[in-house]
């Protein structure tokens, strides 16, 4: 029988035993083309034209969910967590490509006049950068472009990898699940206040969809949770309703925290059951790879992007051009890069996963 036919006493245990979320990686890809998009456009755009950033949110959501599921599960099985070898993997995969970035923007920024506020303005970012607190401290209301601006949702999903396994392992499910809750209202309310300044952008830096994602995974993980949103989301048609929802939240000009919650039922339908309506679509091979290098794609897209307006300065302010030219690029870049420079820093990764 299915499991997508009703809640089945190994409904869970399979959900447990599963290694791999075959289609994750395919929702990584719906989440950077999107963010590739949005780099393209010379302005923002209105309508759903303009929503690309909404795919930094459905990143949030899948590294909520899939870092607190790994925790979880390494808890489960040896009693405990080492927090020496989950910070080295997240070394391994985060760190070197990030640097390497980062040091061809000081490179390219050298290369500008020494009087441009572009240059100026990076340099004196740089050390927040360097340290990810640049969502923190960096000022981003300039008129000028603004150069590796895109790093500041990599602190913020830096700064939650600095907190949060602590969390999961100082406490049981339930009260780490209370903990997040207490977490997400204590940023919704300081983003409904007047409190503005350094001390506003620390707290409301734990982005609301990795925190969602982190709750669907607790959730998860205890069987009577899990039998209660099986019956949402594990039917076939759970994972295109949820998506079709997302649409339609981005189109209505929804609250955020009614799009981000969907993001979550997204996620959390295409994890519960394998075979979820989806799964046709998310798991083609060319969709699966974008997913597999879009990291390399976050970070290396802005320089296709940027060399397609150079050689082709007067298709600049076309977005859809730039967007078509620049994607093959950037994917040909990611490519090499998770095949070249990324591989081998992920054979030391494994060195440091859990037996």
């Amino acid at each position: 029988m299915s499991v997508n036919d009703g809640v089945t006493p190994s409904a869970h245990d399979r959900y447990l035993a599963q290694r791999h979320f075959g289609s994750l990686d395919g929702l990584r890809c719906l989440a950077i083309l999107p963010v590739i998009w949005h780099h393209s456009t010379p302005r923002p755009l209105p309508g759903i034209w303009g929503k690309g950033p909404a795919g930094v949110d459905l990143f949030f959501c899948i590294s909520g969910f899939l870092i607190t599921t790994l925790l979880l599960r390494e808890k489960a099985r040896s009693g405990g967590l080492a927090l020496g070898a989950f910070y080295a993997r997240r070394a391994f995969r985060i760190l070197p490509l990030y640097y390497a970035v980062l040091l061809g923007h000081v490179v390219f920024a050298l290369s500008l006049p020494s009087d441009a506020p572009q240059r100026a303005h990076f340099f004196r970012t740089l050390p927040l950068y360097a340290t990810f607190t640049a969502n923190w401290f960096a000022d981003f209301n300039v008129p000028h472009a603004i150069l590796f601006s895109f790093a500041w949702s990599l602190c913020i999903e830096e700064q939650f990898y600095a907190f949060w396994p602590w969390i999961v392992r100082c406490l049981n499910a339930r009260w780490a699940l209370l903990a997040m809750c207490v977490l997400l209202l204590v940023d919704y309310a300081v983003e409904q206040s007047t409190l503005t300044g350094y001390a506003a952008r620390i707290i409301t830096s734990v982005a609301a969809p990795i925190g969602f994602g982190a709750l669907l995974a607790l959730l998860l993980i205890d069987r009577r949770t899990f039998d209660l949103l099986f019956r949402l989301c594990g039917r076939v048609w759970s994972a295109p309703l949820a998506l079709a929802i997302v649409f339609w939240l981005l189109l209505r000009q929804a609250p955020i925290v009614a799009f981000q919650l969907s993001l979550a039922a997204l996620v959390c339908s295409c994890v519960i059951a394998e075979d979820h309506g989806l799964a046709w679509l998310l798991r083609l091979r060319a969709i699966r790879y974008v997913g597999v290098i879009s990291y390399g794609l976050y970070l290396l897209n802005s320089t296709a992007i940027g060399l397609v307006r150079r050689v082709f300065p007067a298709y600049a302010p076309a977005a859809g051009f730039v967007f078509l030219t620049a994607l093959p690029v950037a994917l040909s870049l990611a490519g090499l890069s998770h095949r070249c420079f990324e591989a081998p820093f992920m054979r030391w990764r494994e060195r440091f996963q859990p037996r």
